[in-house]
């Protein structure tokens, strides 16, 4: 089952000595070559018509193996929801061979089926938007009782609303809620959640006491596995946005924590700070499947070990953990990888006998997973064994010939520290099922280690008389822990408050885990004292048990151990203040002290620990000076005064003091405990009150008054400027905020730096519509005498809506702008893209500026911007007949917006010329068949019919799509990746305008870096030709209409809950009011245009293919 996916925390801290991986050994299959470590093998245990397309699996005590099994369907969710194709079969090997040789669909009509956990007699499922417990009652192998265990209550588009469920080893079920649609759960006695964040979430087997783990801004959690102390560990996709080839993540679970990425969907959210981070990137890797590898059936080495199934990749991962303070770090190494581009592995799990289990899905899934247009539910699946050549037997690996069923308490107890990992695991899951009858045996377990733990510190010998004192392994006793963990009643806290005491530090870790899940206020004083003298994991764990608790006389403690911590961090003589806050171990064990004072909410107790720190002023004053030096004593206690070894110490205290108070609830933290920190000089508390002020936007007086004091200054220096930059644009939708600006902006007398950093604001105000007050100032900018004081306006008024109201009231100053003949071209052309939307001709002097920008040599942005404005004027025939002979030379992006300008015309010769041009041009490619044949139809039957040749040339099938793409595949000369960069950066095709490689490059579309390890040749061939048949997750283009009709599109950039920002090219962007937006919903056009091959010849195209196949 898949409760034995732990590893020791304290058995890993040599894993840095282990020596490089052996030589790749190789092992053949039809279409497939692996590689694995030297001393493996590898063997097909299970395939079609056993099983068709595997996507996860778990045992039960039989060893028969449940295997969710795809029909191979890509249709939309919602229709995959009304015809359930999908199924789970039951494989089962009755030979003992290792390979399954009988298949039996144990469950068939299935929504998409993402997990499977056997439990207690029932197979849990999740099949969105529900998990459902799937029961066979009668023992003939099909399931007849359905009981929707968990309602999910939504479905998006890519099905991952849900992905699980797993069994801890606390015996409660765990899952994770993917997507961002939003979930609301009652919860009696406790706060609702309510919210669209992504979760880890957790219940007992009966669904009560419902929880979340984390929660974060990642698009796809996925698996979840546990250490025998408790840790949870998961996958996901999307942790981060794309760049500089990270994106995917193996993550560190850490109660209450909120991980990236950083959108809309946290808001709302508990938070102890800056986001946390993972235990490893992965890149574009699609992580799915993990487990940890509980046997040493591979060698001591491998013991404990993670290993990833990474979709995208072909590849499963083995992942060496090292505690790194409160956390750990991990060193990744390749251990299976397939050189088939249809290999796709989904699950790993461990068997009893040490080997290790594979999944590959096979070639069907397509949903949201551009690897190719073309999804091959014909390329089916399989499942593979690894083992360890000449590794020992293990007999009776399941434990089949124990007489479970007759086994009491007491030998039960036995088998906790068995060497199978199978029986051990049973053993816990039988003594926890039997209650009360095991809370004496099972306490006797646990006073082994404390009795081992005080002859430890006395000398004692082990033993009385003539009786030997029993000895338990720390595996037993930790085993017997979570057993206990699993029994309610008084009997079973008092046991596990034993185990706090004892010799081992990975058992105490587990008993402090099983108090503070079972919220055991008895254990708080022992809490108290493994949060003093503890290792940093029990330290973090003790802090979030004690949170879960509640007890109020826990808060001087915590803050004491801030203090403590910090000071042990900045005795690193490298490590300074501002660093320390960005330290990803002190961090997660900062954000564990801080929950826990959340947690428990005692605001007064909270203030009265600030307080005694200083007030922030005087604090903040103290502390000039004195932020960069490292504590030279510890000798004194966190009660004492402020002596200078313990000041930068206790800045972390009064960080923490202030965010728990910005955080609990009713909390009473005021604009004045933390405005003067936002000037303050000291790094820490200065990061401190920015993060807590950018989400105080109800603090607006104060602020503009605060800030209104700094910006009068004369001189402020650059990063000074930066910074307050920075802290304005977090609250440009305050209005007092926005007055502010606006008086500040339109003064002369204000120093310029200070009027270009305002305007500068202004520009990424994430606000609905320009704000009144701004309207003024603006207009004043533009007849200012100082060049940047008017670029600045210009950039302004290009960016932000001006809304349905006084739209063209800035048209006659930027035409004023357009054509001063003083002005420089470039801010002429920015002065016309400010223009509105709404169609107005053209004087012949501004429509030969535009025409000239768009030639070739020109920078493809300006080309972009030309083409832009071009296409949304009110052009006569005469502009349109020479707009018409251009063309044939545009490339597909400025083609596109071309189009624009002959819609709603009528002239025949006009549409004759637009016809015949667009036959020949080489961006003809990036045309949307939808638009071009309305455009037709206005010009006469004539016009339309010589245009319906172009329509049927567009409207190609995905038939001859497949088959232009094999013929270039096939006839390209060999690539040469320097060149391609060359072309990938050049002007014909303004991909890096776009798309970022390392550190440069754009943000509008997916980043590159990687993405030779993910696609294939023929797949880059694809997106480069047919950039609309298929699209990378977070980059699906959106249509959003408008309530007065008008429709746009672009990618879904932000969403607020009151705006939403879509990109529609490079520096194109568009923000909407939500109360404005009537619908969205996806679209189905790339915002990169088709054609782009049309620009480049053959050598150059297979440069271009061969440079980004080398991204890896």
């Amino acid at each position: 089952m898949k409760t034995t996916r732990c590893f020791p925390l304290f058995a890993t801290m040599t894993l840095l000595l282990l020596p490089s991986p052996a030589q790749s050994a190789e092992f053949k299959f039809p279409g497939h070559t692996f590689t694995l470590p030297d001393g493996f093998t590898m063997e097909h245990v299970a395939g079609p018509p056993l099983v068709n397309r595997p996507i996860e699996a778990d045992f039960d005590e039989q060893g028969r193996l449940y295997v969710s099994d795809s029909s191979g369907s890509n249709d939309k969710p919602d229709k995959q929801l009304q015809e359930k194709p999908h199924r789970l079969v039951r494989l089962e090997d009755t030979d003992g061979d290792g390979k399954y040789d009988q298949s039996v669909v144990f469950a068939d009509k299935l929504m998409f089926p993402e997990g499977v956990l056997w439990h207690d007699g029932a197979v849990y499922c999740s099949a969105p938007p529900s998990i459902w417990k799937i029961e066979d009652t009668n023992g003939d192998g099909v399931a007849d009782r359905r009981t929707e265990w968990h309602e999910g209550k939504t479905l998006t588009g890519c099905a991952n609303d849900l992905h699980g469920p797993y069994l801890g080893p606390d015996g409660w079920i765990y899952w994770c809620k993917g997507a961002f649609a939003k979930q609301t759960y009652e919860r009696p006695g406790r706060p609702t959640i309510s919210d669209s964040a992504s979760h880890m979430f957790r219940c007992r087997p009966d669904h009560s006491e419902f929880e979340s783990v984390m929660s974060g801004g990642m698009d796809n959690p996925v698996a979840v596995v546990f250490s025998p102390e408790g840790e949870p560990f998961f996958t996901t996709t999307f942790f981060v946005h794309p760049e500089a080839g990270r994106r995917d993540a193996i993550v560190h679970s850490i109660y209450g924590a909120v991980y990236p990425k950083t959108h809309g969907v946290l808001d709302g959210l508990k938070r102890t700070g800056d986001l946390l981070p993972p235990l490893t990137h992965l890149g574009p890797a699609v992580p799915c499947g993990l487990v940890r590898y509980a046997s040493r059936a591979f060698g001591d080495d491998y013991e404990n070990n993670l290993f990833s199934c990474q979709f995208n990749l072909r590849k499963v991962q083995r992942h060496i953990l090292e505690p790194s303070g409160a956390t750990f770090r991990s060193r990744d190494i390749d251990f299976l990888v397939s050189d088939n581009p249809d290999f796709h592995p989904t699950d790993v799990l461990e068997d009893a006998d040490g080997s290790l289990l594979v999944l590959d899905t096979g070639g069907w899934y397509k949903i949201c997973c551009p690897t190719s247009q073309l999804p091959k539910p014909d390329v089916l699946g399989a499942v593979y064994r690894i083992r360890k050549a000449g590794a020992p037997k293990i007999p009776d690996p399941r434990g089949l010939k124990i007489a479970w069923a007759k086994y009491k308490p007491k030998n039960l107890a036995g088998l906790l520290g068995d060497s199978r990992p199978a029986v051990r695991n049973r053993a816990i899951a039988q003594l926890g099922k039997q209650g009360q009858e095991s809370v004496t045996v099972l306490k006797q377990v646990v006073q082994a280690g404390a009795r081992a733990a005080a002859t430890s510190a006395t000398g004692a010998r082990r033993f009385t008389g003539k009786f030997v004192v029993p000895v338990f392994s720390v595996e037993a006793r930790r085993n017997a822990v979570w057993a206990l963990t699993r029994i309610d009643g008084p009997g079973a806290r008092e046991a596990v408050r034993v185990a706090l005491a004892d010799s081992d530090a990975s058992a105490r870790q587990v008993a402090v885990n099983s108090a503070g899940l079972r919220r055991d206020a008895g254990a708080t004083p022992q809490l108290l004292e493994t949060l003093r003298t503890g290792t940093p994991h029990l330290q973090r764990n003790a802090a979030a048990a004690l949170g879960r608790i509640g007890d109020k006389s826990a808060v001087p403690a915590l803050f004491a151990a801030v203090e403590d911590v910090a000071r042990q961090g900045l005795a690193n003589p490298k490590q300074t203040p501002a660093n320390l806050v960005t330290n990803e171990a002190f961090r997660v064990m900062e954000h564990s002290l801080i929950y826990a004072l959340i947690e428990i909410g005692d605001s007064a107790g909270v203030r009265q620990e600030l307080e005694k720190v200083g007030q922030p002023s005087r604090l903040s004053a103290e502390a000039v000076g004195d932020s960069a030096k490292t504590p030279t004593s510890n000798s004194t206690s966190s009660s004492g005064g402020p002596g200078a070894g313990r000041m930068p110490a206790l800045r972390f205290v009064q960080r923490a003091a202030l965010i728990a108070l910005d955080q609990i609830d009713g909390g009473g933290l005021t604009a004045t405990d933390v405005l003067p920190h936002l000037h303050s000089n000291d790094p820490v508390l200065k990061q401190t009150a920015s993060w807590i002020v950018s989400h105080h936007s109800d603090w607006g007086k104060d602020l503009a008054d605060f800030f209104r004091q700094r910006l009068a200054q004369p001189s402020l220096p650059a990063e000074e400027l930066s910074e307050l930059q920075q802290q304005l644009g977090d609250f440009t939708r305050n209005e007092a905020i926005q007055q502010l600006i606006a008086q500040m902006c339109a003064d002369r007398a204000s120093p310029l730096a200070t009027r270009h950093l305002l305007l500068r604001v202004m520009a990424k105000a994430p606000v609905r519509e320009m704000p009144a007050a701004w309207r003024p100032p603006l207009h004043q900018c533009l007849a200012d005498p100082q060049e940047g004081v008017w670029r600045g306006a210009v950039a302004v008024i290009r960016a932000l809506p001006l809304g349905k109201t006084n739209t063209t009231e800035f048209v006659e100053p930027l035409l004023r702008l357009a054509h001063d003949q003083k002005a420089p071209a470039e801010v002429k052309l920015e002065a016309l893209a400010a223009l509105p939307n709404n169609p107005m001709p053209l004087d012949v002097e501004t429509f030969e500026f535009l025409c000239g920008y768009l030639d070739s040599a020109r920078p493809p942005l300006d080309r972009t911007t030309a083409a832009t404005v071009l296409g949304r004027m009110k052009l006569d025939d005469a502009q349109l007949m020479k707009l018409a002979d251009s063309l044939p030379s545009v490339g597909p992006m400025e083609l596109s917006k071309l189009i624009g300008a002959f819609e709603n015309k009528t002239n025949e010769t006009v549409g004759a010329k637009f016809v015949s041009v667009l036959k020949h041009a080489k961006g003809v490619r990036g045309a949307r068949p939808d638009v071009l044949k309305p455009i037709f139809a206005k010009f006469g039957a004539t016009v339309q019919e010589q245009g319906d040749e172009i329509l049927r040339a567009l409207n190609a099938d995905l038939a001859q799509q497949q088959t232009r793409i094999t013929q270039l595949v096939n006839g390209l000369p060999r690539g040469d990746r320097d060149h391609g960069r060359r072309v990938f950066e050049s002007q014909k095709t303004v991909c890096s305008t776009c798309h970022q490689v390392g550190y440069l490059g754009g943000r509008v579309g997916p980043d590159l870096t990687k993405i030779g390890s993910v696609r294939t040749e023929r797949d880059l061939m694809e997106a480069i030709l047919y950039p609309s048949a298929s699209f990378v997750r977070s980059y699906e283009p959106m249509t959003i209409r408008t309530k007065d009709g008008e429709e746009y599109s672009g990618v879904l950039r932000q969403e607020g809950a009151d705006s939403i920002v879509i990109i529609s090219g490079a520096n194109a962007s568009q923000r909407f009011a939500m109360a404005d937006v009537a619908e969205m919903r996806p679209g189905t056009l790339s915002i990169m245009p088709e054609g782009i091959d049309q620009q480049l010849n053959q050598q150059e195209l297979a440069d271009l293919v061969a440079f980004l196949k080398s991204l890896k």
